[in-house]
């Protein structure tokens, strides 16, 4: 699995049946893999494991109601929905199967399954004759052709005497279906150059100046487009951020510093790739300007003047720089924008001759700057018209791999 499931958000759905015990060794292998799990069984799956036993060997509350008034009154259902990087049904019993094929949303588990937009899987586990069933397998090949994974069954000995299809796989094989849904090979033998977190110009030895941002977002998309299968290089400006498996990091403070690396890795990539398998992602919120002179001694406060006058010049445009090379890597910029948030993007995109431009409004308090959440709209220049796609509330993680999906679609077609 190496770390492919490394901070990963598994949302593990339990139903009625015999092979509901494998969950409590599921839970157990996805968190020595590294993942984050949550839990959420159906009444049926009460009856044969206790919801005590889950939330301890996952580390967190289980949900088992729909109508939780104390969840529900921050609408915990979607919330958990936007949560999941995959949602797992294991064991996937016959019932459960028909009520997602059918959109049924009768319960917790089945109304999460419909408000989820990411990635879903199934195990099922039922009676030999109930898997041959044709409405068992009408309904499997729907929820295939939706995109839907199912993992198994294994054949064998069943609990009621049978011996055929239908056994749940073990636990360690459904960890590792679950780590290969992480590794789409999208971006399969690119370069990609990320900027992320802030920068700090300096105003003495002690002062700076800086913006909020947490760098999540660069960060879920280097993590992203190593999944994806591309070489990765990430920028980073004064973040407190783990360093994505199987990502080179390269650790600036300043604009300048930050543009000097872009160059290098660029430089680098294209040398390597060349221009088409080569992409520069700007999310970094690069200072637009600095202190025209920095002094060497911490500045003291005036003992008759109030004010402070800093006389500021402009930083250079990493991402117009970038898009301004010849030849050059695909671009993509960051509009993080407080109001008139498309018109700044769209103006921006032209301006600075981008690629493709993705844009968010960091007013808002659940997405944007040091949130887990985001929601974004893209663009990108058409022959004739504007191209956009709106990706809704998630995860940073859920997120990013949607940007990976644009990006493969917008390489694609750039070659």
């Amino acid at each position: 699995m190496s770390a492919r499931l490394t901070n990963k958000r598994i949302l593990l759905g339990v139903t009625g049946g015999i092979a509901a015990y494998k969950s409590a060794e599921l839970i157990r292998r996805l968190r020595d893999a590294g993942a984050e799990v949550q839990v959420v069984m159906t009444a049926a799956a009460q009856e044969f494991i206790t919801p005590l036993t889950l939330q301890a060997l996952s580390g967190n509350p289980v949900h088992t109601s729909l109508l939780d008034p104390a969840a529900e009154a921050a609408m915990g259902h979607i919330e958990l929905a936007r949560w999941a990087d995959l949602i797992l049904i294991a064991p996937a019993s016959a019932d459960a199967i028909a009520r997602i094929t059918q959109g049924i949303a009768n319960d917790l588990l089945t109304t999460l399954w419909l408000a989820a937009a990411g990635k879903k899987a199934i195990a099922p586990a039922m009676n030999q004759q109930m898997w041959a069933d044709a409405a068992t397998q009408a309904n499997l090949g729907v929820l295939r052709e939706r995109g839907v994974a199912v993992f198994g069954p294994a054949s064998g000995l069943q609990a009621c005497g049978d011996v055929g299809a239908g056994r749940l796989l073990e636990a360690v094989e459904l960890a590792e279906c679950c780590a290969e849904q992480f590794n789409s090979g999208l971006l399969q033998g690119r370069e990609i150059i990320i900027t992320a977190g802030p920068t700090r110009e300096a105003l003495d030895p002690v002062r700076y100046m800086s913006n909020h941002s947490s760098g999540k977002m660069g960060f879920a998309l280097a993590e992203a487009c190593v999944e994806a299968g591309a070489r990765v290089t990430l920028i980073a400006g004064p973040v407190h951020l783990p360093t994505p498996d199987r990502v080179h990091r390269v650790d600036v403070v300043c604009a300048r510093d930050m543009l000097a690396a872009s160059e290098e890795a660029v430089a680098q990539a294209l040398s390597r790739a060349g221009h088409i398998n080569t992409v520069f992602i700007a999310t970094a919120a690069v200072a637009d300007y600095r202190p025209a002179q920095v002094a060497d001694q911490k500045i003291k406060k005036g003992e008759k003047d109030d004010t402070l006058d800093i006389t500021l010049i402009r930083n250079p445009d990493i991402v117009a720089t970038i898009a301004g090379l010849n030849p050059r890597p695909l671009v993509m910029g960051f509009a993080a924008e407080t109001q008139s948030v498309e018109n700044y993007a769209t103006s921006k995109l032209f301006r600075k001759k981008l690629d493709m431009i993705a844009c968010n409004d960091v007013s808002r308090s659940d997405i944007g700057f040091q949130s887990d959440d985001n929601a974004m709209t893209v663009f990108w220049p058409e022959q004739d018209h504007l191209g956009r796609h709106e990706l809704a509330k998630a995860s940073k993680h859920e997120i990013a791999r949607q940007l990976t999906h644009l990006l493969a679609q917008r390489l694609g077609a750039r070659a």
